[in-house]
């Protein structure tokens, strides 16, 4: 791990990098949507370490309960600096950790996606963002010639996310997509085409620009340990001897007080 400092652009950004994309136009409109998607999941989610890993100067953890909260980047400044596929922790360190957008810059993105799983507890909460290829960011990604920012990286579709996640031995919680508008750089276009956002989340909602993932890190045997006070109170109650009750005598059967009455009264008595 090395100390926090400005370093090159990736070489598939034309030397912009995605943290330099996000304070253009269309960066902006992709980022507060996004920030919104992180502020609805994050203040439910508590712990003691949380990272954040790419994006750096993005406050996307602003509303994070954690109570240590890192970020992380390679090509950019933040806290800390380091390879994504190589994370300079031990296991299972991190409650949260945050991948907006990490997996599309990433000659090895599976790797990433491991490294993320080995530093992350049982129960941890990933939280991964990437450009959806089956919208108009895809189709500008494959037709435009603007390889600055995202547009030199590779998009990777939400369901091999999806399976990604699941070979690792992550549980999927949610997935949403948003940035149904068309991915243009003019402030005022973004604004005129509102219209066109709003009728993508109702009309095609497979096709937002970004997608939003939240995933759950499920490791086989583990099992909630109780306290001792609750076992021990368990165990009291298992042992104690249930109260016991002497069984009632049976009543006599009718037939036979029947059959004693009309004796007694019989004339035919002896």
């Amino acid at each position: 791990m090395q100390p926090a400092h400005p370093t090159s652009a990736s070489p598939h950004s034309d030397g912009e990098s995605f943290d330099e994309w996000l304070t253009t136009p269309l960066g902006r409109y992709v980022l507060v949507r996004e920030q919104q998607l992180f502020d609805q999941t994050l203040p439910d989610l508590f712990g003691f370490y949380a990272l954040q890993l790419g994006a750096a100067a993005a406050p996307l953890m602003q509303t994070s309960r954690v109570t240590h909260r890192f970020t992380m980047a390679w090509d950019t400044p933040a806290q800390l600096v380091a390879e994504a596929d190589q994370l300079p922790f031990a296991e299972n360190q991190f409650d949260v950790v945050l991948l907006p957008h990490t997996l599309e810059s990433q000659a090895l993105p599976h790797e990433v996606l491991r490294e993320a799983y080995r530093v992350l507890r049982p129960e941890g909460h990933l939280f991964l963002t990437g450009f959806n290829p089956y919208s108009m960011f895809g189709i500008k990604r494959y037709l435009g010639r603007d390889r600055r920012g995202p547009w030199g990286s590779e998009f990777i579709s939400l369901a091999r996310a999806k399976d990604w996640l699941t070979l690792l031995g992550f549980d999927i919680v949610a997935a949403r997509l948003a940035c149904f508008n068309a991915p243009t750089h003019s402030e005022r276009s973004l604004e005129r085409n509102e219209w066109l956002a709003r009728a993508g989340e109702r009309w095609w909602p497979f096709a937002g620009g970004v997608y939003f993932l939240h995933a759950v890190k499920r490791v086989a045997g583990v099992r909630l340990i109780r306290p001792d006070w609750a076992r021990g109170s368990r165990r009291r109650r298992v042992s104690a001897p249930l109260p016991t009750r002497s069984p009632a005598p049976a009543p006599a059967p009718q037939h036979v007080a029947t059959d004693a009455r009309h004796a007694r009264h019989s004339p035919h008595r002896t």
